[in-house]
């Protein structure tokens, strides 16, 4: 019989799934989550020089939300080179645009990191293949999405990579947990800040 003791990476798992049950009362209550502890004490015994900050949008709407969440959080801090410095608090939302599916949880996480783009992409969808994510239909359901929103004021234009995200400023489920960590970040290319991208929007999306 194996034990969590006996396997490192079970043992690893584990602990994630211990932190996403106990942040599920936070997720309720509307509070921000942090990472582990464990997991950013790891990251600061090995810091580096001052890193670019990101904004990355995590989404699910399969199984646990909360604790694909909190894995795909602790899972990007034991990246080199990502150290996730804040989450903002959770939000429900409905689905925009693809199949009929259920309700989104929505955050964005503040990273720090010397990745270059491509690269930061390259491990967000590891990450993303690691918790079960599957690209079956077009903005179909998930068990986690990560998307890079911003990355410090860096323009990145390539046929797999966008940045900031073609449609962060038209998506209010992406702006209002955004204007919770870095509401006075501007938009490179729009030149406003995610206050008023927020205070432009009308619609529910």
């Amino acid at each position: 019989m194996v034990t969590a003791g006996s396997d490192p990476q079970i043992a690893q798992m584990t602990q994630i799934e211990r932190r996403g049950n106990e942040c599920v009362a936070e997720e309720r209550s509307g509070q921000t989550c942090s990472p582990s502890s464990s997991a950013q004490s790891a990251k600061s015994a090995d810091k580096k020089d001052p890193h670019l900050l990101a904004y990355i949008a995590l989404g699910s709407n399969i199984g646990d939300r909360a604790k694909n969440f909190h894995a795909a959080i602790d899972l990007m801090n034991g990246v080199e080179g990502i150290s996730v410095l804040r989450v903002s608090s959770f939000h429900d939302t409905k689905p925009v645009g693809g199949p009929p599916q259920p309700d989104y949880l929505n955050a964005v996480a503040e990273v720090e990191t010397d990745l270059p783009p491509t690269d930061l992409l390259a491990e967000l969808q590891r990450i993303e293949r690691r918790l079960g994510r599957t690209r079956a239909a077009h903005w179909g359901p998930r068990t986690i999405d990560l998307d890079i929103l911003l990355m410090g004021d860096t323009i990145v234009d390539e046929p797999h990579l966008t940045i900031p995200h073609p449609r962060m400023h038209e998506r209010r489920f992406v702006l209002e947990p955004l204007c919770e960590l870095a509401p006075d970040a501007v938009h490179p290319r729009l030149k406003k800040t995610m206050r008023e991208l927020l205070s432009g929007i009308t619609g529910a999306e």
